[in-house]
């Protein structure tokens, strides 16, 4: 169990708090067009100003690889932040983050009001974890809290380096969440426990299969990594994606779940494409039946079937990973069916971030699920079961 302390255990009143937080939203000509990220951070700001702490929030937009660029500053995000809060979010524009305009505007706060620094990443040490910038960050603030959970498994200056330099570290409400979902449901689940993978790459979910095999009692394979199982069932996969260098892998996992009882699906019919397009030609096949010229699109009726019924007495689902090329409308509906299917459950259900949870909430189904995790890259690697460096540097209870 991970326990850490969080927001509710401690009041900032009169004190300087840093808050790390994602504001990594997508900008189009300084406007932004994505604002989920800055509401989601609302209700760990409003406590921290309810409690009449300094607030100081940062956060890294984009790449600008240690180099200010003007069109990745936050300055945008303090517009719209302002909004959201009904109350004003100064901006320090510093091309060095920490520079003379943070420091007097900290200086002179109040308790309850609210700055934001620029771009964490303007600084070349901040993606490099280096001490001079932790120091500098840590010097504004007497408490630092930690909610952005999308670079939680990255160890920078702005999540990692700074909890060296001051004397408490928190973890923010969406970090609670995440660790609380995320991370101690798969190490001590409600049971029946499902998870379904998919995505295109056996490869970039390897560690994940393995780890989950020792937990869950079923796991469930679609989209492109599929048919890597296929072939190493000796099934034919025409044109479709194929990992020749993990067929061995795939082997393993199939006998490793045999060995531990856990019911591995994969799928019984396959929607196939001439091309990779959304208007090609398309049929649906059988079990070892894709024919050469053909490629794997999405998983098949009876396997969407066979996969809702499967999750439908579960207690904890994780999904992480589409069934099929969602993008294209021809071929969603295998990812459409398992939204749909957890939509329904009475369950704990857990959206692992990145394409899936995109995916739910394009389709409509974001409200139904119990917790849509805003990382992709951290979540997978907490469902690998590794430590993620921004969640550990936080102070335990």
């Amino acid at each position: 169990m991970l326990n850490k302390k969080s927001v509710d255990d401690i009041n900032v009143k009169g004190k300087r708090v840093l808050v790390r937080c994602d504001f990594n939203v997508p900008l189009q000509d300084g406007k932004i067009t994505d604002e989920n990220r800055l509401v989601a951070a609302l209700p760990t700001i409003q406590k921290l100003i309810k409690d009449g702490g300094k607030v100081i929030l940062c956060s890294h937009l984009g790449k600008p690889k240690g180099e200010p660029k003007p069109e990745l500053s936050l300055a945008p995000v303090a517009v719209r932040l302002t909004e959201l809060l009904g109350q004003e979010v100064k901006f320090a524009k510093d091309e060095t983050v920490v520079g003379p305009n943070a420091k007097a505007a900290v200086e002179a706060m109040k308790d309850g009001e609210v700055i934001l620094l620029e771009n964490t990443r303007y600084r070349a040490e901040e993606t490099k974890n280096i001490d001079t910038f932790s120091q500098e960050l840590a010097s504004l603030a007497d408490v630092f809290v930690n909610d952005a959970f999308g670079t939680a498994h990255r160890a920078h200056c702005s999540n990692v380096g700074v909890t060296k330099y001051v004397e408490t570290s928190v973890v923010g409400y969406l970090m609670q969440k995440e660790i609380d979902f995320l991370g101690n449901a798969v190490n001590n689940p409600e049971r029946p426990f499902v998870a379904i993978l998919g995505g295109s790459k056996v490869s970039s979910k390897i560690s994940v299969i393995n780890n989950l095999l020792d937990k869950v009692d079923t796991l469930i394979i679609g989209g492109g990594m599929a048919y890597t199982f296929m072939k190493a069932l000796g099934e034919e996969v025409g044109k479709s994606l194929l990992e020749e260098d993990y067929l061995d892998y795939a082997k393993e996992m199939m006998a490793k779940a045999e060995e531990k009882g856990v019911k591995l699906l994969i799928p019984i019919d396959t929607v196939v494409g001439k091309e990779f397009s959304n208007d090609t030609e398309f049929k649906t096949v059988g079990r070892g039946e894709i024919g050469p010229e053909w490629e794997g699109m999405d998983i098949g009726e009876k396997t969407r079937e066979l996969y809702a019924d499967a999750v439908k007495d579960a207690k904890t689902v994780v999904w992480n990973g589409p069934m099929g090329v969602f993008e294209f409308s021809n071929f969603a509906g295998g990812t459409n069916a398992v939204a749909k299917a957890l939509a329904e459950i009475d369950g704990t259900t857990i959206i692992g971030g990145g394409d899936s949870a995109a995916a739910v909430n394009i389709l409509g189904y974001g409200d139904k699920m119990t917790h849509i995790s805003t990382g992709g890259g951290a979540s997978l690697e907490f469902l690998e079961g590794k430590e993620l460096p921004g969640v550990a540097a936080a102070n335990d209870k």
